[in-house]
């Protein structure tokens, strides 16, 4: 005689993919859900105050060329911040960076140089750029590991550091007359779409597959969260933080080669305002201060966000001291929603008590 077996329930069809998803998201990071509101009605709203100006695809294509800078810088910031540090250093470097880069194609590069050696001077101002984007990354690294000096003291004199070697370089004057075919990497397309825009993709989709599909991400995330734990745990504290710094030196070498092809030159004072900005993106995108937690698709929410705020108040002929103004409002109204929203989801849970 056969037994029965208890036949296995039918997965619940009655809603779409989409909506469970989007059901299944909510559930899993308000902060997320809460960023996408207010990125949306930062659009529409600065859609309604200036639809001649803002809706255009010339304005769309603006903005393309414009954030991916920041939005790099921005992720430099998280990864140190995920560790329970920070990186104050990374405008610092990406102008040092950008500047040997600039002083190899330019100073170096003959003025009779043919389309092939003209390529490899750009190939090497952009592996010498790279090469010690990690080379600062790991100084400050370090001196956080080894040393034990706090992340926030050693970043701010890094950055005084590399900002005077800039200058020392330059004597203060901005390097000009980079190659045509660099100058592209900022201001050109392919298959339609803007190169900053493709470089940031591409870092967006390194960083996202370093910190959330390999061993990295989780130790990143454990140091951060406790560093004691992390390394009771087996994690070698020391080789994490070098790693992170040396990956936060990297980006911002991107960030800095982004920006002199966009401005077709290179100086030690670019992007001096970038610093807090990518503070801002990071804290609004929901990246813990405290370390151990921090999303990628925030910090791309936050950039946009602020983008939209930015390119909508300039259609509206705003001044840079008022747009500093709302910038800080934005930020403090995510923090508030971000402490407010779980306290509130929390409350209507808990069942009323009973006299």
């Amino acid at each position: 005689m056969s037994i029965p077996t208890a036949k296995r329930p039918e997965p619940d069809s009655s809603y779409g993919r989409f909506s469970f998803s989007l059901r299944r998201w909510m559930a899993q990071d308000g902060n997320l859900m809460r960023l996408f509101v207010i990125m949306i009605v930062v659009w529409a709203a600065m859609a309604m105050l200036s639809p001649r100006t803002f809706l255009t695809i010339d304005s769309f294509s603006s903005m393309a060329f414009q954030f991916p800078e920041i939005g790099i810088l921005a992720l430099a910031m998280m990864l140190a911040m995920i560790s329970g540090g920070i990186d104050l250093s990374i405008v610092g470097t990406a102008n040092l960076t950008s500047i040997l880069a600039a002083m190899m194609m330019v100073r170096l590069m003959p003025a009779d140089a043919g389309a092939g050696e003209s390529a490899m001077y750009m190939a090497l101002g952009v592996l010498c750029a790279l090469v010690s984007g990690v080379l600062c990354g790991l100084l400050n690294g370090w001196a956080v590991a080894k040393i034990g000096i706090p992340p926030i003291l050693v970043t701010l004199g890094s950055m005084q550091l590399f900002i005077g070697l800039a200058i020392v370089l330059t004597e203060g004057k901005a390097i000009v007359g980079l190659p045509e075919a660099f100058s592209s990497i900022g201001n050109g397309t392919l298959v339609g779409l803007p190169v900053p825009l493709l470089v940031f993709a591409a870092c967006i989709v390194s960083v996202y597959a370093l910190v959330n599909r390999r061993p990295f991400g989780i130790k990143l995330q454990m140091l951060g969260s406790n560093p004691t734990a992390a390394r009771y745990g087996g994690i070698d504290n020391t080789a994490v933080l070098l790693k992170t710094y040396a990956l936060s030196g990297l980006l911002a070498a991107v960030a800095g080669l982004v920006i002199i092809a966009h401005t077709n030159s290179a100086k030690a004072d670019y992007g001096t305002s970038y610093i807090l900005q990518s503070i801002l993106i990071a804290v609004m995108g929901g990246v813990n201060p405290n370390g151990g937690f921090g999303k990628i698709a925030g910090i791309v929410m936050a950039v946009l966000t602020l983008q939209f705020l930015s390119s909508g108040l300039n259609a509206l002929h705003v001044g840079n001291f008022f747009k500093d103004f709302v910038w800080g409002i934005v930020l403090i109204l995510v923090m508030v929603a971000n402490e407010i929203g779980p306290k509130w989801r929390w409350r209507r849970r808990q069942p009323e008590s009973s006299v």
